[in-house]
């Protein structure tokens, strides 16, 4: 464990290769990266048991967890794993979409610019227009992303001149982890985080577990109920169950 880089005194824990921040809980992070004192730079990257074992068998997606920032325990398995291999960690589960909600209020009540990609269309302006209304967000840009490999660079540029300090990304793994570490290269002065479906989530166009099985950590299994094809890919995290069982960790 490693906690000498970090200001606050923030502890790192190290699962399966991949070290994460051990914020004691979303408050605690969000007021890290959003403050009166400014935003911190740098891309964001939410684990689970999934994107472990994914990254495992897959080196792009391995190294660009690597290089990313900050790395938070986003599946209450990871928050687990790091109770157990670390009896002495006090880290909650961290849920992306509650943490992009966390970093937007902020956003707005510090009138910090926030530019969106991602999304269909509809979706993102529905996303911008509750943005807006909901907690007055500075939105200074948005690209849906239904957008073609030669308009990577514009959009560079307009995230570039928008002057965004928050760039919010929701393409899935791993394509915004791509996006995010190709627009840091040209402008690497902003906060980058990857959502996936959270703007869905967020307009109510896909509805997320209600918050008793949140706070149960069987989110993973409503959604199964709600969509039983899900099913091969949950079978595929008896592995992960298997490095927990065995102590892999």
């Amino acid at each position: 464990m490693d906690s000498t880089s970090a200001p606050l005194s923030i502890p790192r824990y190290s699962i399966r290769g991949i070290d994460l921040w051990g914020f004691r809980n979303m408050d605690q992070f969000g007021d890290y990266l959003l403050s009166e004192e400014g935003v911190k730079v740098g891309t964001l990257v939410a684990i689970n048991a999934e994107k472990v074992l994914t990254a495992e068998r897959d080196a792009q997606l391995r190294a660009l967890i690597k290089e990313a920032d900050y790395k938070y325990a986003d599946g209450i398995s990871i928050v687990k794993s790091i109770r157990r291999k670390y009896p002495e960690a006090q880290v909650e589960r961290v849920a992306g979409a509650d943490l992009w909600e966390a970093v937007m209020e902020r956003a707005g009540r510090l009138g910090t610019p926030v530019f969106l990609i991602g999304g269909r269309e509809d979706v993102l302006a529905k996303t911008a227009d509750k943005l807006r209304t909901r907690w007055n967000v500075n939105i200074v840009g948005s690209q849906n992303g239904f957008f073609t490999p030669a308009d990577r660079d514009a959009l560079f540029a307009r995230v570039k001149s928008s002057g965004a300090k928050v760039v919010t990304v929701a393409m899935g793994s791993p394509r915004q982890e791509i996006l995010m570490r190709d627009c840091r290269i040209v402008y690497p002065d902003a906060l980058y985080m990857g959502v996936g479906g959270t703007y869905d989530v967020f307009i109510g166009a896909v509805k997320r577990a209600p918050k008793a099985w949140q706070k149960l950590g069987l989110e993973w299994l409503y959604r199964l109920l709600k969509q039983p094809s899900r099913l091969p890919r949950q079978l595929r995290l008896l592995k992960y169950l298997f490095y927990f069982i065995t102590r892999r960790l």
